[in-house]
């Protein structure tokens, strides 16, 4: 498999073919550009004409609308007309389908762009276990070859583009039997899609892996791209985080999965999903893009071809060796510290028992010099102890690149001198902005690279810290949510539920509980979670402990109640102090 990037030392936006969903342009040397989804229901047409228009006033670049019925994709022509006649007509329309290839014949008359799920477009979900022949599998790709084609051959008459969206929560039974609930089985499930699109010279395609798993999508993103340089053909990729939350968890979680790729030059188009108002995700979203639009690093001839020996497909902590922080142990197999200059202001008043320590023992290390890989191995000549290793200043390589070299050069000294395997503190100290930090730090932390983390420059540093290591589920030091943004096809008050369920579980210690408005990625999105609320019809809620549906269809004004007794039964409930 070809790398996914020409360097990990050397910072070079991935060029893909450019895509145009109407007047916009999507990838090449387009910036990259921000869109977000409609709450409304898609057959209120005023309603959603007016969300929209407030979306492109905040800065949307693309609106996409829900479509999951014949009905709601009938709506999308005299949405599309409405806009047009106030004057947004500049502003791409994207139909999102799940489960009615017929919805997706009528929606693609209508808008610029479709978006299809291969996981439910002509797949089913119903996690059944099957076994499939070679001879039934390829039977299975002939008939999902029979109903994509017709909007494929539409979409090309029309000008029109698609996206292909694999969802890690919604991965077909097919592809799950075959290649598990990984990010290889997202890959697989959108290249087949496009294989039946190039089989009829189609390349307008967009392509997503999300997950609402930072390190996940991670690793899908980097597979398929590593992927499509193999296949010959760049396609753009949209990136996002589904079902981040709200609040700035949700903003440091949508920013350690997109802003870790953009920090390697991969993405074209964005969205951060938040269980708010939609404008609420526009300036997150603009302010990623805005960096990354403005982002160039001097490439550095001396290690740009550097293989820093980590496999960025599969995580796997980094080794090294156990050493002591003012008496705290630090690196081996002990969880990722949060470090302080000042103790007095450490603690998170709602984190159990942080741990925290003084940079005493902290070697810090500048990278300024032309040839930065023979700089950091004299310097670790002179490190006699197991000490904890930072960058203090990260010269041309930028932080993400510097901690690279830094962990190589580690291991590298390691193998020739029988020094030590020092753990490594993420120290940076020049940067204020969290969504910056989050996207550094969430790549490193994906990569394995990191024993402690130092932000003590920041505004907020230990609370920051916590908040990150909380997102790429590093360290789990509070109760977690995923809550997906709301949609058309939501079935109740997804922000007002969402409050409600983190205003009496937020006491709770390493607890997952995901907040889900339909059924469409709601139980294979929990894959990750230990509880589940998930509606399953109007004024219904079906309640999951991990993937499994235990309580179904209750009324929603007792599925608060039964949540809670459904914790407790499992023993992660304690009342709170």
């Amino acid at each position: 498999m070809h790398s996914y990037v020409a360097s990990r030392f050397a910072y070079q936006r991935r060029q893909s073919i450019q895509v145009k969903a109407g007047d916009l342009s999507i990838g090449g040397n387009a910036p990259i550009c921000v869109q977000s989804m409609c709450t409304t229901p898609t057959q209120d047409v005023e309603a959603t004409i007016k969300q929209s228009i407030q979306l492109a006033e905040a800065g949307c670049e693309m609106v996409r609308i829900t479509a999951p019925g014949i009905k709601d994709a009938e709506a999308l022509g005299p949405i599309r007309k409405g806009l047009n006649t106030a004057g947004f007509q500049h502003i791409p329309l994207c139909a999102d389908i799940h489960f009615m290839p017929k919805a997706a014949m009528i929606a693609v008359e209508h808008v610029e762009k479709v978006r299809i799920n291969p996981g439910n477009f002509a797949d089913k979900k119903s996690f059944a276990v099957l076994e499939y022949t070679d001879q039934e599998y390829q039977e299975e790709l002939e008939r999902i070859h029979e109903r994509f084609t017709p909007l494929v051959k539409r979409a090309q008459e029309l000008g029109r583009c698609l996206r292909i969206g694999s969802n890690h929560g919604s991965l077909s039974d097919r592809i799950m039997n075959r290649y598990g609930d990984t990010p290889h089985g997202m890959v697989e499930s959108a290249m087949e899609f496009i294989h039946i699109a190039e089989s009829i010279n189609f390349q307008d395609i967009v392509i997503s892996m999300k997950s609402s798993n930072p390190k996940v999508m991670i690793q899908a993103y980097r597979l398929l791209t590593a992927r499509l340089y193999d296949h010959g053909c760049n396609y753009p990729l949209h990136l996002g985080v589904t079902e981040a939350g709200d609040g700035e968890d949700a903003r440091v979680k949508s920013a350690c999965g997109i802003g870790a790729l953009l920090e390697e030059g991969i993405g074209d188009t964005i969205r951060v999903s938040l269980t708010e108002d939609p404008c609420a995700e526009i300036p997150v979203a603009q302010e990623l893009a805005d960096y990354y639009n403005n982002y160039s690093l001097p490439r550095i001839d001396s290690i740009n071809t550097l293989d820093d020996q980590i496999d960025p497909f599969h995580f796997e902590r980094r080794a090294c060796t156990t050493t002591r922080i003012n008496n705290l142990e630090i690196g081996g197999d002990h969880t990722v510290l949060v470090i302080s200059a000042d103790n007095a202001h450490a603690e998170k008043p709602d984190i159990a028992s942080p741990i925290n320590a003084t940079v005493d023992g902290i070697t810090l290390l500048s990278i300024d010099s032309d040839n930065p890989k023979i700089t950091l191995l004299e310097h670790l000549k002179s490190i006699p102890d197991v000490t904890v290793i930072g960058v203090q200043k990260p010269g041309a390589l930028g932080y993400l690149r510097a901690y690279r070299l830094l962990h190589l050069c580690i291991l590298e000294s390691h193998k020739q001198h029988n020094t030590p395997l020092h753990p490594i503190v993420l120290y940076l100290e020049e940067l204020d902005n969290l969504l910056i930090l989050s996207s550094i730090c969430g790549n490193l932390l994906a990569d394995g690279i990191g024993d402690a983390i130092y932000l003590n420059h920041s505004a907020v540093p230990c609370p920051w810290s916590y908040t990150i290591l909380q997102a790429m589920k590093t360290r789990m030091t509070r109760a977690d949510y995923v809550a997906c943004p709301s949609c058309g096809r939501t079935l109740f008050d997804l922000m007002e539920v969402t409050a409600d369920i983190k205003s009496i579980t937020d006491h709770l210690d390493d607890v997952t509980i995901a907040i889900m408005g339909c059924i469409v990625n709601g139980p294979g999105e929990m894959a990750d979670a230990d509880f589940g609320y998930v509606g399953s019809g109007p004024g219904k809620i079906t309640l999951y402990q991990g993937k499994t549906a235990v309580v179904k269809n209750i009324p929603t004004s007792e599925a608060q109640e039964q949540l809670i007794a459904l914790i407790k039964s499992a023993g992660k409930w304690r009342e709170r102090s």
